[in-house]
């Protein structure tokens, strides 16, 4: 019978910026992409804000693949890489890790200045439920709070989500057309909102599963 071990080792990942930090940055946004995404790519989604004096920072899941499966990338397909913040398999560990990665961050970008501006949390499809958890590690501050096209993961601490995000703003956002936001899926989020006992701002826009420029300057109070 096989043993299962663990080893701690030194790593080093990428994440991307976009626009620049200085004492007359309005704003910092951590961006958390979805599924499949990488954040070099991800990050340009951003740009409406990068253009507007605040400074966008997209970090990327600690795991990437291809993403078409070997027999069609060899039959002329494509060799996209995408990247995922955890699966099932050894889920705990992907989390601990990906926390850890982020709260590095937030030391390298935010922690060794000594300005004072407003954080903002966004976390997208997937990413929703890595902000989640990132946020409830209680090693950074911040302002504001958005899921997008994402919800809550449903293991979490609901008492310590509550103390958390009670004085802080919440912002759910879907588009009206998203493929992935079924009836459900919103009776889920409510459930979960209602758990964690905060009263989040719901907006929406005409669209997809996407990011819409038009409301992401509204929610930077632009």
């Amino acid at each position: 019978m096989s043993t299962e071990k663990n080893i701690s080792f030194q790593f080093k990942a990428r994440y991307h910026t976009l626009g620049e930090l200085n004492s007359g940055t309005k704003q910092i946004w951590f961006v958390i992409h979805g599924y499949g995404q990488l954040a070099q790519y991800f990050i340009k989604k951003f740009d409406v804000l990068a253009r507007q004096n605040i400074f966008v920072i997209a970090p990327e899941g600690l795991s990437r693949f291809y993403l078409e499966d070997v027999q069609t990338r060899a039959a002329g397909g494509s060799n996209r890489v995408g990247a995922t913040w955890m699966t099932r398999e050894n889920r705990l560990m992907d989390i601990e890790n990906y926390v850890s990665y982020l709260d590095d961050i937030y030391k390298a970008e935010v922690q060794s200045h000594n300005f004072n501006i407003p954080v903002t949390i966004l976390g997208f499809s997937q990413g929703a439920a890595t902000a989640t958890r990132w946020i409830l590690n209680e090693k950074i501050l911040f302002d504001q709070f958005i899921l997008w096209a994402g919800i809550f993961p449903t293991d979490m601490n609901f008492d310590k989500g509550h103390s958390l995000l009670i004085d802080k703003r919440v912002v759910t956002v879907f588009g009206t057309d998203d493929p992935f936001i079924t009836p459900p899926r919103v009776n889920e989020l409510n459930d979960l909102i209602g758990k964690i006992g905060i009263k989040p701002e719901k907006m929406s826009f005409t669209g997809k599963h996407e990011m819409n420029d038009e409301l992401l300057l509204k929610l930077a109070g632009l």
